[in-house]
């Protein structure tokens, strides 16, 4: 005999505030629209590269002195100037931003991206999907889990 078990639904308990590291206009509409259709409070910030979010992340920026100074980094890795693994690199060596949790989210399947971004101590890695209804999903299960966590605040 198998017994139905019923989940209580877990609204998110802190308000997320994310940093998109991504070039591509579609790919941010896409998150965009994702956190709007979910009704996710989270606060979104982008950079359109790795020199522009490590910027960002050093300077007194709205992103640094946000009130909860809770942040998530969402990260492309093919982009101009600087790519998603040298920022990690940067990212990593910096005293100040080094603990911030880093989730790849990307369309490269490469092995050698996934297993250097591991060293790198990325949270996750996440394949863009092909559908928008499951890049909606996976952006409401991305954001329901990191607001629900402990997550470091800037310095």
């Amino acid at each position: 005999m198998m017994l139905a078990t019923r989940f209580p639904v877990i609204t998110p308990t802190q308000q997320l505030n994310i940093l998109l590291v991504e070039d591509d206009e579609v790919d941010v509409m896409n998150v965009q629209r994702a956190l709007k259709k979910n009704a996710s409070d989270s606060t979104l910030y982008r950079a359109a590269n790795g020199i522009e979010a490590l910027e960002m992340l050093r300077t007194n920026s709205k992103i640094a002195t946000d009130d909860n100074g809770r942040l998530l980094i969402l990260l492309d890795l093919n982009m101009p100037k600087m790519g998603g693994l040298e920022f990690l690199k940067h990212l990593r060596a910096d005293a100040s931003l080094c603990k911030l949790p880093v989730v790849v989210l990307t369309t490269s399947m490469q092995d050698s991206d996934l297993a250097t971004a591991y060293q790198y101590n990325v949270a996750g890695y996440l394949i863009k999907p092909i559908t928008f209804s499951n890049f909606v999903e996976m952006i409401d299960v991305l954001t329901r889990y990191w607001s629900m966590s402990e997550l470091p605040s800037l310095p």
